[in-house]
C-alpha cells in the first residue's frame, strides 16, 4: 500500500512538472555587459578589501551597477543595468556572484532576472537563472556570458540568457 502511494505521489509531482515545462514560454535574450572598472564612472565597487589594497583577494566584496547593452559598442543602445555582489571565494580568485538584470528599456522595461553562481574572469560564465520579477516571474534558466574584453580598465560579456517562464500580460 505504502509504495502504491509513493508511486502515485511520484508520478503526480513527475506530471506537475513536465506540465510547467509544456505551458512555459521560452526566452532567448541576448545583450553585452559591460563593466567600469576604474575611474571616476566605474561600475564595479570594492566595499570590503581584507588586504586592504585594490587587488581581488580572498575575502573581497564587490557591488556592481553595470550597462546592459545591445551591442558591443559602448555607444550602443541602453535596455538595462546589471546590479548586484559578488565575493571572492576562493584563494584561486573565483568569486560568487548574486546579480539582478533590471530592464529598463524594450520589450522586457520593468521586469528582472535574477542570476546566481561562481565566476572566473576571463573565461566563458555558465550560470543559473534562479528566478524573475514581471514578465519573468516563475522563471527558471541558464546564463552563458563569454569574455570579449578584458582589461585592468573594462570588461564586456556577450551574454546569451535562455529561460523559460510563464508568459505575463499584466504586471
Amino acid at each position: 500500500m505504502a509504495s502504491s502511494l509513493s508511486q502515485t505521489v511520484s508520478f503526480s509531482i513527475l506530471l506537475l512538472l513536465s506540465l510547467h515545462q509544456a505551458c512555459a514560454k521560452k526566452t532567448h535574450l541576448h545583450f553585452y555587459f559591460h563593466e567600469i572598472l576604474s575611474g571616476p564612472n566605474a561600475t564595479l565597487m570594492i566595499i570590503i578589501n581584507p588586504s586592504n589594497n585594490n587587488s581581488f583577494t580572498f575575502g573581497t566584496i564587490t557591488v556592481v551597477d553595470d550597462m546592459l547593452l545591445e551591442g558591443l559598442d559602448d555607444n550602443s543602445t541602453l535596455i538595462g543595468r546589471t546590479q548586484g555582489l559578488g565575493g571572492t571565494v576562493g584563494r584561486d580568485g573565483s568569486l560568487e556572484s548574486i546579480i539582478n538584470l533590471v530592464f529598463t528599456e524594450g520589450k522586457y522595461k520593468g521586469s528582472t532576472l535574477a542570476i546566481y553562481g561562481r565566476v572566473v574572469l576571463g573565461v566563458t560564465i555558465e550560470r543559473p537563472v534562479i528566478g524573475g520579477t514581471g514578465m519573468f516571474r516563475m522563471t527558471t534558466g541558464y546564463s552563458v556570458a563569454k569574455p570579449v574584453v578584458v582589461s585592468a580598465t573594462k570588461a564586456v560579456y556577450e551574454f546569451d540568457v535562455y529561460v523559460w517562464h510563464k508568459e505575463m500580460k499584466d504586471n
